[in-house]
């Protein structure tokens, strides 16, 4: 995989990969910046969520699980000094549908955080993550949470 980063103003950056498409990277004016797009930081918040949504929504479908909406959120706390690392993670996976099965979702999260995710896999070695997942029943009223939990990897249990 090769990536590059180019400064087009100030710390205005055009970042680009092999896949062809373009995100711009910025930061704050206290630091030089025109707060005129994502922080790194942000994106690698962002690239974990996406890389375990992508296996989670995908292996649920192939579980045949009806889902009819699905948000991965992320939270993660940061140093406070230099170089800011993060120090703690926590992802939510929120899964609305018609009778999803909480093993189902269990099962999903797991084959993410312990096989299919780079991601994850690389993330988790260095930063502890808290996964937490919320199953919602697709109502004519709208969602209504029935389950709740947390998969905890194998090496974190205690």
């Amino acid at each position: 995989m090769d990536a590059k980063v180019t400064l087009l103003q100030r710390m205005t950056f055009d970042a680009t990969a092999d896949s062809g498409f373009h995100v711009t990277l910025g930061t704050v004016p206290e630091v030089g910046g025109d707060d005129d797009g994502f922080r790194p930081m942000e994106l690698m918040l962002i690239s974990l969520l996406g890389c375990t949504a992508m296996d989670v929504i995908s292996i649920l479908r192939k579980k045949r699980q009806e889902v009819t909406a699905f948000e991965v959120k992320g939270h993660a706390e940061r140093a406070d000094k230099h170089p800011k690392v993060f120090t703690h993670v926590t992802i939510e996976y929120h899964v609305t549908g018609k009778n999803v099965d909480e093993k189902a979702v269990v099962r999903s999260i797991e084959l993410s955080a312990i096989r299919y995710c780079p991601a994850q896999g690389m993330l988790a070695q260095v930063v502890p993550m808290q996964l937490k997942y919320f199953i919602y029943e697709d109502t004519p009223t709208g969602p209504q949470l029935v389950k709740e939990g947390e998969y905890v990897r194998p090496e974190d249990q205690t």
